[in-house]
């Protein structure tokens, strides 16, 4: 069967997500790990050299503003399963409205960002980039704010990397994800309904559970 946008939606739904070998690989393949990596929305880490670098890079946040630019910076690198068709895919379901960025810039380079799908009240978290230091770090502090004010309860990162469990994710089993899931989607959230906050509000939420 052909991938297709609702085929994406129906594979994230039942807990599953799309991959590639490599960039140029016509095959594409679902992954359903046995252990899950995600995010409390109400555990990221915060640390204090990265309040530091919130209230001092200068950098400025937009959402939804350059997808395909995230999604090419995400995919600039060595090795990528990102292939051209799953771009193009990825590019669908933002055209839907059912992908979304966030985009670090420092003057009008685009230095870092992240994007992922939203259904209901999960995000499924794809991949993210950085051009410069902590950006993309700072790209999930803002990311991990805007999920929790848009009513988001489930915040999926896929796999547990070394980078991520210093930034508060976690592991959980196929079954606890597939049982948080079921919840999540049924709910709902609004991805794009809040204004870009400042580097203070985001440390104040963030600070104050972490």
């Amino acid at each position: 069967m052909a991938l297709t946008p609702e085929l994406l939606l129906q594979g994230y739904a039942i807990g599953i997500f799309p991959m590639a070998e490599h960039r140029n690989d016509a095959e594409i393949f679902w992954v359903d790990p046995k252990r899950r990596g995600i995010i409390p929305l109400d555990g990221f880490r915060l640390s204090r050299s990265l309040r530091r670098r919130l209230r001092n890079c200068g950098f400025r946040v937009t959402i939804d503003t350059e997808f395909p630019g995230v999604v090419d910076g995400c995919a600039d690198r060595a090795e990528t399963w990102i292939s051209t068709e799953i771009r193009q895919h990825y590019l669908s379901l933002f055209h839907a409205g059912h992908a979304h960025s966030l985009e670090i810039w420092e003057g009008d380079d685009l230095v870092g960002g992240v994007y992922g799908v939203a259904i209901g009240a999960a995000f499924f978290g794809e991949s993210m980039f950085s051009r410069r230091r902590d950006a993309s770090k700072i790209a999930l502090a803002y990311l991990v704010d805007r999920l929790k004010m848009a009513g988001f309860r489930l915040f999926d990162t896929q796999f547990l990397t070394a980078h991520l469990a210093s930034l508060g994710a976690v592991e959980i089993t196929r079954a606890e994800y597939h049982r948080r899931l079921s919840s999540a989607i049924e709910a709902q959230a609004d991805f794009t309904g809040h204004r870009i906050p400042s580097p203070q509000e985001v440390i104040q939420r963030n600070t104050q559970t972490s």
